[in-house]
């Protein structure tokens, strides 16, 4: 069989129909996980500093068992999300398995300082990966301001590892306010002047 054939007027009104069907999951609202882990992390990050720094409570790392909840909301909203937009692109399909990547490694890192003193150094890593991340979130979605965050980040990274751990949540909730925060708010802005 000749891959290479013309095809008919119909054929390639249905090739375009189809990539048509195709890109509109592209134009999916892709802020929505930028903005709730952002906001959550950044405010686990802040409030951790606040209990250890100022108030000296012995269990300041609790804040961070909302970590479960962010979860579940962003598995509610992608089953949601599944069921509107059922084709998938190349572009979605390759930011599901980079951040399920990133999603793993992370839990790895907890599990390997679990009850070890490299906590001290743990945000350093966390930023690293909040940095390949966005960035290679950004050159999927070709949006600039997750490229930039990204970026931004490795640098941040690079930086932290210098200070003590209760610094180290402020480098945090700063890399996450770079690469999560301010660029799905534009990110938002730009789906909604996409989708107007």
């Amino acid at each position: 069989m000749d891959n290479d054939k013309d095809l008919s007027p119909l054929e390639s009104l249905q090739l375009i129909q189809t990539m048509i069907k195709k890109t509109k999951g592209a134009v999916a609202d892709d802020s929505f996980y930028y903005l709730l882990w952002g906001w959550l992390v950044f405010a686990c990050c802040i409030a951790e500093f606040i209990l250890k720094v100022y108030f000296d409570y012995p269990n300041h790392y609790i804040v961070w068992w909302l970590m479960p909840v962010g979860g579940i909301v962003s598995w509610i909203y992608g089953t949601r999300q599944a069921k509107q937009q059922p084709v998938k692109t190349f572009v979605s399909e390759a930011m599901d398995y980079v951040w399920l990547a990133l999603a793993i490694a992370f839990c790895t890192l907890i599990f390997i300082n679990v009850g070890a003193q490299s906590w001290q150094t743990v945000f350093t890593y966390y930023i690293l990966l909040y940095a390949i991340g966005t960035f290679v979130s950004g050159c999927l979605l070709r949006f600039r301001p997750l490229i930039i965050g990204g970026l931004s980040n490795f640098v941040i990274s690079a930086v932290s590892i210098r200070y003590s751990f209760d610094y180290q949540l402020l480098f945090g909730a700063f890399a996450i306010l770079t690469s999560y925060i301010i660029p799905g708010h534009l990110l938002r802005i730009r789906f909604r002047k996409h989708k107007n």
